[in-house]
């Protein structure tokens, strides 16, 4: 019988209509502690109407295909609660991200039952500074475009496991 091991920490991403005031996420990723990836569009409530044209080109996801193949903003929560409920995920970009997570939460009625936490509670300081270079490298050797949530966790987790690997 195999034995699972939970060999990196359970990361979260989120690409978004834009930055600042009135953005909303369009997209979540998660990898998970087995390094599986999954990744859900959001369709935006008819209230969530900040979006930016830049952001957009950046992610490459587009409102009508948000529209057509989004998740319901209560399916994404619950299915993040079913998962993830008194776990920890880590994300690069907490202070965007956790803000994100909260605003799907606040409108879909539902309370949030895990943490969101900056990756960096995960390194030393001396691996900190190898974070943008290895993060750089992963891209490349794996031919990966960041900007998309799947894509960016599982960039982000392999990113982790080099560095705490190599120091």
């Amino acid at each position: 019988m195999a034995t699972l091991f939970n060999t990196a920490p359970l990361i979260i991403d989120i690409e978004a209509s834009g930055f600042g005031r009135g953005s909303y996420p369009i997209e979540v990723g998660i990898a998970l502690e087995n390094r599986e990836v999954r990744s859900f569009l959001i369709k935006p409530q008819s209230d969530w109407t900040h979006w930016s044209e830049e952001a957009e080109q950046i992610h490459g996801i587009s409102r009508t295909q948000l529209q057509a193949e989004g998740l319901g903003i209560e399916k994404i929560a619950i299915t993040l609660n079913d998962m993830f409920s008194g776990k920890t995920l880590y994300s690069d970009a907490w202070s965007f991200d956790s803000s994100w997570i909260g605003r799907l939460f606040d409108s879909a009625g539902i309370v949030q039952r895990f943490r969101i936490e900056t990756i960096n509670k995960l390194l030393k300081p001396e691996q900190v500074e190898f974070w943008h270079p290895t993060k750089e490298a992963v891209l490349s050797d794996l031919g990966l475009k960041a900007h998309r949530a799947g894509i960016d966790v599982e960039v982000l987790q392999e990113t982790y496991l080099r560095i705490v690997n190599k120091t």
